[in-house]
């Protein structure tokens, strides 16, 4: 035995070193986020509470930085393959990447006065939303297990601390533990799915495991790993009946990182279970489009069924974004008559204009409540007096969650009908009929909203003077102003053109 390591130690030391080169390029919108986000630490160190009012501007630049790299790779146009496969930079990466710095650069500037005026450490929230943000990138790119488990975590763990940022606030602490808790016992199911798919086919790279479990056939452990799998993704989205986190969560947390995990988390959790959906399981539709069916069917309606009795302007569009997740998953239960190409495209397109339009009615939330301090609808009547701009804006961003055209959302929903009808199968007309009842149960809470502030008049005692908003928070309305009205008109084409590309 002796003689036989020392023979193989000879052969390693004769063995010429090749060391694997690394496409930095590829991997450049992770590297100078990193490196941004240790740029803030080290900035605050050094300069603590003289330099905290220069920490938001300082993350905004880093997330606007690491876009550089996302527009040279696309304007490359390869697709850049890292770690045999298990990392890949392509075009539908690159799109993801781009809406998530883009969410992060306007969550820091409704973060930005928040903050401020709230007393609240300002440092260590930029570099948590800085690390989350750095999951989700990771995410998009992931194509291994492994790689979108440690990007899950990255994303939440930074999280579960902002929730409860707010630490004399009892809701805020309630929401941080209820968010931690659901997400812990979410991850443990979704764990125990993928180490059962590591053990079925002893690989962790998702198109290995495509060709295993393809080749193994419809087995009862598959099934099970398969569900096990989805049911911890369905935590993330917040689908029913895995929602219940979200109200609770999104009411207590700061509003800024409400928006955050509204948007950009649920995305993240999206990318995660489409990534594993139609690459892992491209070849098991039987199993995985049944149960999206069930859940998105479920979303849906549930969401929107509770959200008409909401009170609070915050768990309403908490409700209505468990609402939103359904019409987000209701392409993936159709994914093996279209193609996943086209499933993914339409979930993509929803990704996008969801998070402009969705944002932007959080910022509107946030600039209210410096007048009337509170959530409650009630607080919105006679805003048309006080805050004309803001009525204005609100009433676009509602008529887009709406599907109402010309507005970005009406796109949006015209892209998932599109892919349920195309195949004209009986699973994706009758999710098409169910996602347009609920569009019009939807139409109802946000048109309630709207007769608040259009035909109501103010509560007794409410200030008519003009509300000021500071200009973060102007800039923030701007960019997701604009980007809902250019994606409804202008900008659908081109949009549909450049998701069109993503090709599994």
């Amino acid at each position: 035995m002796v003689a036989t390591l020392l023979g193989i130690l000879a052969q390693i030391e004769q063995a010429p070193f090749v060391r694997p080169a690394i496409d930095w390029h590829a991997v450049a919108p992770e590297l100078v986020l990193l490196a941004g986000g240790a740029l803030v630490t080290v900035f605050d160190l050094i300069f603590m509470e003289r330099g905290r009012k220069y920490i938001p501007t300082l993350t905004g630049l880093t997330f606007l930085a690491a876009l550089v790299p996302v527009l040279t790779l696309w304007d490359n146009g390869i697709a850049r393959s890292l770690f045999d496969g298990a990392y890949i930079t392509d075009r539908y990466a690159l799109v993801l990447k781009a809406l998530f710095l883009l969410s992060g650069y306007v969550i820091v500037l409704m973060s930005t006065n928040y903050m401020a005026e709230g007393d609240y450490y300002d440092s260590e929230y930029y570099q948590l939303i800085s690390a989350s943000i750095l999951g989700m990138l990771v995410m998009a790119s992931s194509r291994d297990l492994i790689g979108i488990f440690v990007a899950l975590e990255l994303i939440s763990i930074p999280a579960y601390l902002m929730a409860a940022w707010r630490k004399r606030d009892l809701k805020s602490n309630e929401a941080g533990l209820k968010y931690m808790l659901m997400g812990v016992f979410a991850s443990a199911i979704m764990l125990y799915g993928m180490s059962l798919l590591y053990g079925l086919t002893g690989d962790t790279k998702l198109r290995s495991i495509s060709s295993a479990i393809a080749d193994q056939g419809t087995t009862p452990i598959i099934t099970m790993a398969i569900i096990f799998v989805i049911i911890g993704f369905g935590f993330k989205v917040s689908a029913v009946p895995f929602h219940t986190w979200a109200p609770d969560t999104y009411e207590g947390a700061p509003t800024p990182l409400t928006a955050f995990l509204a948007v950009a988390s649920k995305a993240a959790g999206f990318v995660a279970l489409m990534n594993v959906v139609l690459y892992a399981f491209e070849f098991q539709p039987e199993i995985a489009e049944p149960f999206i069916w069930l859940l998105s069917a479920a979303t849906m309606t549930v969401g929107n069924l509770i959200a008409i009795r909401q009170t609070n302007v915050v768990r309403l569009l908490a409700y209505s974004g468990v609402a939103q997740a359904g019409y987000m998953l209701a392409p993936l239960a159709v994914y093996e008559v279209n193609g996943i190409e086209a499933s993914a495209s339409a979930v993509v397109t929803y990704l996008v204009i969801y998070a402009a339009m969705n944002l932007g009615a959080f910022a509107v939330i946030m600039a209210a409540a410096r007048r009337t301090r509170s959530g409650e609808i009630d607080s919105y009547r006679g805003m048309l007096n006080w805050a004309p701009g803001l009525t204005v804006l609100m009433t676009i961003f509602l008529f887009s969650l709406a599907g109402i055209p010309p507005f970005g959302g009406w796109f949006a929903k015209f892209e998932v009908f599109r892919v349920l009808l195309t195949g004209n199968t009986f699973s994706g007309v009758s999710l098409a009929v169910i996602a347009a009842v609920n569009s019009v149960v939807a139409a109802f809470y946000y048109l309630n909203i709207m007769k608040n502030m259009w035909f109501m008049d103010a509560p007794e005692g409410t200030d008519q003077s003009k509300l000021k908003i500071p200009s973060p928070l102007v800039a923030a309305l701007a960019i997701t102003l604009i980007v809902t009205l250019v994606t409804g008109t202008v900008l659908a084409g081109p949009l549909r053109n450049a998701t069109d590309f993503l090709a599994f």
